[in-house]
């Protein structure tokens, strides 16, 4: 396949800007256009629900400095928004009519968060995070403490009440699951997350439904639950997912995925598309996996960057199959984490090395005696040792795990 002239990036997140960059550190010497609708240049998003929101940082983590795209002659057009793709023309349109050409093109357009189609939804203080205009607005409304509801208790809604609570606000979280991160984790390591938020006065309310969210003025006021109760609020945090990008995909006729959450854009293990010379990362590839035999999607922040690093080179004419194990972390209160791998907790065997009550141990999750996904939580020593074990779905009995030496499991 021959190397192209023009390669065109839709989104200027972290998988596109990754591979902007990566496309000229291969020595790519055509024209690059990185276009996405947000008015800052690109950023990550972790620091949003973490250092931005917790008052620690006044800026996110800025992918590439300033001056970066300029130097490396990256053609990077902010607050732009493209309306259509023509997959048999090769070019890409923008809602003001200007046409970008390409040769090859990366989707890299992310994903927004979940909404609530409720009455009420619309009120003044109602938030999402999921950009850094989001999290600023989110840390305004936060500082001044008050009464903060938090609808869902996924990675976003647990670390936004961490957030909360060190600016002093009253936080209720509404969980419609029996525990925070439940599905992601299952009872015993969910029970943990459940117990940390508990001990910094978070309240709880499982297995509540939300049927309005109350007003006066225009204004929040309160949450209205399936129980005819009304939790008050000043603030109200909607952290219950977020959907991919996928809607210029879908009017161009690329291949959209049913088999993972969510859906997304089908792309095989090199990430490239149903459509010659379109490629597609990030949040929005639903990518089969070679290490897992399956379609696979990730909303995490590792996976944005090293899949925008790795699609360069295919963008470049390279066919290598994108082969890394999902990685994750949160931080909330003082319990850091990391995760590697893909766990299903309910099928799995959870094996637990260290204490839960002090909240210092790895939790590794395995099926026929492989370790399919490790968790470390404030211990930080082994996070090698817990790769390779992931990568290579080492096949080790339960109690080694529990009280032997990590390295030197790896690679047996």
């Amino acid at each position: 396949m021959a190397e192209p002239h023009r390669i065109v990036i839709l989104g200027t997140g972290l998988a596109g800007a990754s591979a902007a960059g990566e496309l000229r550190a291969k020595g790519f010497s055509g024209e690059v256009v990185l276009i996405g609708k947000d008015r800052y240049r690109p950023y990550e998003l972790p620091p949003l629900s973490k250092g931005i929101l917790l008052g620690d940082a006044d800026e996110p983590d800025w992918v590439h400095d300033e001056d970066f795209y300029g130097k490396q002659n990256i053609d990077l057009r902010l607050s732009t928004v493209v309306t259509e793709l023509r997959l048999g023309d090769r070019v890409v349109i923008d809602e003001a009519g200007t046409r970008y050409p390409y040769d090859r093109l990366l989707l890299a357009t992310g994903s927004r968060p979940r909404t609530l189609s409720l009455p009420g939804a619309e009120l003044d203080g109602v938030r999402t995070l999921r950009t850094l205009d989001d999290s600023k607005a989110l840390l305004a409304a936060l500082s001044g403490g008050g009464r903060v509801v938090i609808i869902g208790a996924g990675w976003i809604g647990c670390e936004v009440a961490s957030a909360a609570r060190k600016h002093g606000a009253d936080v209720t979280i509404v969980e419609r699951l029996p525990l925070p991160l439940h599905q992601v984790l299952g009872d015993t390591i969910a029970a943990v997350f459940r117990d940390l938020h508990t001990e910094h006065g978070v309240q709880w309310r499982f297995g509540a439904d939300v049927a309005e969210l109350t007003g006066s003025d225009g204004r929040v006021t309160g949450v209205r639950l399936g129980d005819g109760s009304t939790l008050p609020a000043d603030v109200v945090v909607v952290a219950v997912g977020a959907v991919p990008r996928v809607e210029l995909a879908h009017a161009a006729g690329l291949e959209l995925s049913d088999s993972v959450p969510g859906g997304g854009v089908d792309t095989d293990a090199t990430l490239r598309t149903s459509a010659p010379d379109v490629y597609a990362a990030g949040d929005i590839a639903a990518q089969y996996h070679p290490k897992y035999d399956r379609r696979v999607r990730v909303e995490h922040w590792a996976n944005a960057k090293d899949q925008g690093t790795h699609v360069a080179g295919n963008l470049l004419g390279g066919s290598d199959p994108y082969t890394a194990i999902p990685y994750f972390f949160s931080d909330q209160y003082d319990l850091g984490m990391e995760v590697r791998g893909l766990a299903n907790p309910f099928r799995d065997e959870l094996v637990v090395r260290g204490s839960l009550e002090t909240r210092e141990f790895i939790a590794f999750w395995l099926r026929e005696r492989r370790v399919r996904a490790a968790m470390n939580v404030n211990m930080w020593d082994d996070g090698d040792a817990l790769q390779a074990l992931v990568d290579n779905q080492t096949e080790v009995e339960p109690q080694v795990l529990q009280t032997g030496e990590l390295g030197s499991l790896v690679g047996s």
